[in-house]
C-alpha cells in the first residue's frame, strides 16, 4: 500500500488501488456513464426477479404446491447468478482482454 500512496495523501491511496477499466479505458465519461446505467438496470431487474421468485416459492409453500416452489427456486437461483455476473463483467473483462495481450 505504502508503494501506491507516494503522494502522502488520500488521493495517491485511492488513485493507486482504482480500476483502470482495461479494455474500455479509451472510453469517454459519457460512454462510462452509459455502461453503468445499463448495468444498473440490468441489477434492478435481476433483483426483481429474485423478489418474484421469492414469492414464488413462498405461495408455493403455502398451496404445498411443488412445481410453484420448484420454479421460485429456479427463479433465485438464475438471478443472483445472473447478477453476480452482471455485478463482476468489468472484472471479467478486464481479465480477459489481459490474457488476450
Amino acid at each position: 500500500m505504502l508503494a501506491a500512496n507516494k503522494g502522502g495523501g488520500i488521493d495517491g491511496l485511492v488513485n493507486g488501488i482504482s480500476p483502470d477499466w482495461g479494455p474500455f479505458g479509451a472510453l469517454q465519461t459519457k460512454a462510462r456513464v452509459i455502461i453503468g446505467v445499463i448495468m444498473a438496470g440490468a441489477v434492478l431487474f435481476l433483483l426483481g426477479s429474485a423478489v418474484l421468485g421469492a414469492v414464488h416459492i413462498r405461495v408455493g409453500n403455502q398451496q404445498h404446491n411443488t412445481m410453484e416452489t420448484k420454479k421460485g427456486q429456479t427463479m433465485v437461483a438464475s438471478s443472483l447468478l445472473g447478477l453476480f455476473t452482471v455485478a463482476s463483467m468489468a472484472t471479467l473483462f478486464t481479465i480477459v482482454y489481459g490474457f488476450g495481450i
